[in-house]
Formats: structure tokens, sequence, C-alpha cells
């Protein structure tokens, strides 16, 4: 006879005061600041005492992998997902740093903290940066895709991306200043990838 297994209701409890608790810091670091990020003022804002809240996260670096693994989890399901090539190699690198630069400049925080080293001696775990490789990955197989092969030319493409966004959200917050740049800077890069293939 086929015994349903019976449901874990403290370990879903458990999971879901851990969700509740990266929602909250999101929440927190996204109108204070990654580095402003207080374990005492996120236990109080979830209803906790921050000696309760270590018993969901280790230390206040273990919320910011958490941090980390979701933001770029969030990468890979809402930019790659909605990336599907056309055939045309420049209509398809253009479509791909708008999808990069949208999803960076919507958040800044979450830019912050998946591209840039602003939190002093804070390394995501392997678990957590495997996910953001297979997100480096993701965008090297869909420009190998369209020839683009060379290890540097993937260093430039990333390059561009992140410039692109430093700019937007330091001078232009809100606005697109730079992100209309980015058909431009993407016209470029395929003109300088495609004519070194070209000579002899």
């Amino acid at each position: 006879m086929f015994v349903k297994p019976t449901r874990d209701r403290r370990a879903e409890r458990r999971e879901a005061t851990r969700a509740e608790i990266v929602d909250a810091a999101w929440e927190l670091v996204r109108a204070e600041g990654l580095a402003a990020l207080s374990v005492r003022d996120l236990a109080r804002k979830v209803g906790l005492q921050a000696p309760s809240l270590y018993s969901y996260f280790a230390s206040k670096n273990a919320i910011y992998d958490a941090l980390f693994a979701q933001g770029a989890a969030q990468y890979l399901e809402d930019v790659e997902a909605q990336l599907t090539p056309t055939g045309d190699p420049l209509q398809d690198l253009r479509a791909g740093m708008h999808a990069f630069v949208r999803f960076c400049t919507d958040d800044p925080v979450r830019y912050q903290l998946l591209f840039q080293r602003t939190i002093p001696g804070f390394e995501p775990s392997p678990e957590s940066f495997a996910i953001s490789i297979a997100g480096l990955e993701s965008v090297q197989r869909r420009i190998a895709g369209l020839g683009i092969t060379e290890p540097g030319d993937l260093d430039l493409l990333t390059a561009l991306g992140t410039g692109l966004t430093d700019q937007q959200i330091s001078n232009d917050p809100g606005g697109d200043r730079w992100i209309r740049l980015v058909d431009s800077a993407m016209e470029m890069y395929f003109t300088h990838v495609t004519h070194r293939k070209s000579r002899p």
C-alpha cells in the first residue's frame, strides 16, 4: 500500500522564515545601501531577536550570500530565458546587451552585489558563485553561436556592459542617457570582432 510521505512542517516553516528574512534584507539594502545592512534592524523587521536570526543565517555574510544566490538566479531566469536567437548576430548582440543593462539598472543594489566588490570581506560561497558562473557561461555560449569565440571578446563585451551600466546608474539614475548608447556600442563591438577575423 502506498503511503504518502509526511510533510516536514518544521522544515517548511524554517524555509518560509528564511525567505522572509531574505525579502526583508533586500528591502533594507535597497533603502539604506548594501554596506549599511544591520542584523539587529533586519531581525526587528521580521519580528525576531538578533540571536534568533543567527539560527537561520550564521552570519551577516551568509545573508549577503543568500541575496547573491537569489540575484544570480534571477539573472538566469529574467535575462537569459527571454533571449531568442534571430539569426542576425548584431541584432542578437543588441538584444542581449539591452537585457543585461535593463536588468542591472532596474535594481542598482542587486547590480552592485552581483557585479561589483562593494562589501569588504564578503565572498560568495562556491554554491552561490556557481550560479553566477552559469550566467557568464550562458553569455559565452550565446556569443559563440554568433561566431564570437575569443576569450578576450567575452571580456570586452562584459566590460562594455558594466561600463554602460555604471555610467547610467552613477550619472543619470532613472534616465536613459547611457542606455541609448547600447546599440552604438554593440555596432562598434561587432565591427571590431568581425574585422579582426577578416584580416589575413
